[in-house]
């Protein structure tokens, strides 16, 4: 089951281009385009309302989106605006549309009730706006996996030592030894992880020059359902990081989005952002190597299992103590899919059914 009343990435903006642009969000199947009057991007029902043709196989016309069958040209709200040899249009010629805004380089959608999609509730990304201070660089993965297995894995980093020696890992006794605060909001949860006098790892001794000991930090933000932003980094040991991480050393930034499409499958979008060698761009595109490299390790991890997850179920499986923030998270997620089956029902939130 998927939380709909909540706004998910769909695209990055760059991936919406002139032409036709299907993808199925939430078991939704979706195409956007980009409106060549508005240069907006609108999102349909990848379904024409005449003989159920998908929409993506038409074109964008000056009027909207044009069906690759019979010729109906449909607009951004999803009315049929032009049948060709026919004058008259029948109020029924509509197909469904979907509320879309585009900010910070990606483009979000909402798939639940149309009259809830506030657009103050995008989560903000600025840092996608300021290429000076955080040149980054951004990918999108088709990953054979549920979404919540890939919070899952972001929610724990203890990982990060076994499944990422050679680029963002570290020592594992580091790892499991570290200082961690979680904190429950109202929208997620947020949580810190500080690795303190630790080697550093590959990645960071690449990319900058480091003491043999820094102190490293690993701060994320969930926002229920599918968004987390990472701000990770060290600087030497002893220079009083925890007071004051914006000094000299190894800094970057990531945005997670990750939107179902369907139980088992989802797309991952996410950017790298340098925060070190900002005015390099060779700098930039190592750092996106590496991380693409380590998130390449999650996707074989994560794919591998919930193929054996879909073959034998959680029957056995066990809670540690490093699944703390995971357990928050999947909790959210709960509420929030509770609130929306309650108010499907006729209960609001709260309410005794």
């Amino acid at each position: 089951m998927f939380v709909k009343n909540a706004w998910y990435v769909a695209a990055w903006a760059s991936e919406v281009e002139a032409a036709p642009f299907p993808r199925t969000l939430c078991g939704v199947p979706v195409v956007l385009f980009r409106h060549p009057g508005t240069g907006k991007v609108a999102a349909l029902l990848d379904r024409c309302c005449h003989r159920a043709t998908p929409l993506r196989f038409g074109q964008v016309v000056p009027e909207g989106l044009e069906c690759g069958y019979h010729g109906m040209v449909f607009d951004a709200a999803g009315a049929c605006v032009r049948i060709p040899g026919q004058a008259s249009i029948p109020p029924k010629a509509r197909v469904q549309s979907f509320p879309v805004v585009e900010q910070d380089e990606l483009v979000w959608i909402w798939l639940g009730e149309p009259e809830q999609a506030d657009p103050a509730r995008i989560v903000s990304y600025p840092f996608h706006n300021d290429h000076a201070a955080w040149p980054h660089k951004c990918q999108v993965y088709h990953v054979k996996a549920s979404s919540m297995l890939l919070v899952d894995n972001l929610m724990d980093l203890t990982h990060l030592a076994f499944v990422h020696k050679n680029t963002i890992g570290g020592n594992p006794k580091a790892h499991v030894e570290a200082r961690m605060t979680v904190t429950p909001t109202d929208d997620g949860l947020h949580f810190i992880r500080w690795l303190m006098d630790s080697a550093p790892p590959p990645t960071y001794t690449k990319a900058v020059s480091l003491a043999d000991r820094i102190d490293r930090w690993m701060e994320f933000q969930y926002i229920a359902p599918g968004t987390v932003l990472q701000w990770t980094g060290g600087i030497d040991s002893g220079k009083g990081a925890v007071e004051n991480r914006n000094q000299p050393g190894f800094s970057l930034r990531i945005f997670h989005g990750l939107t179902p499409e369907t139980e088992t499958t989802c797309f991952y979008f996410w950017s790298a952002a340098n925060g070190y060698r900002q005015d390099d761009p060779t700098a930039t595109n190592a750092l996106f190597h590496e991380i693409d490299t380590a998130f390449r390790e999650d996707k074989a991890i994560v794919e591998a299992q919930q193929a054996m997850l879909t073959d034998r179920g959680e029957q056995g499986l066990i809670d540690i103590v490093s699944d703390a923030a995971r357990i928050h998270m999947r909790r959210a997620v709960k509420r929030m899919i509770a609130a929306e089956t309650q108010a499907e029902a006729g209960h609001p939130p709260g309410a005794g059914a």
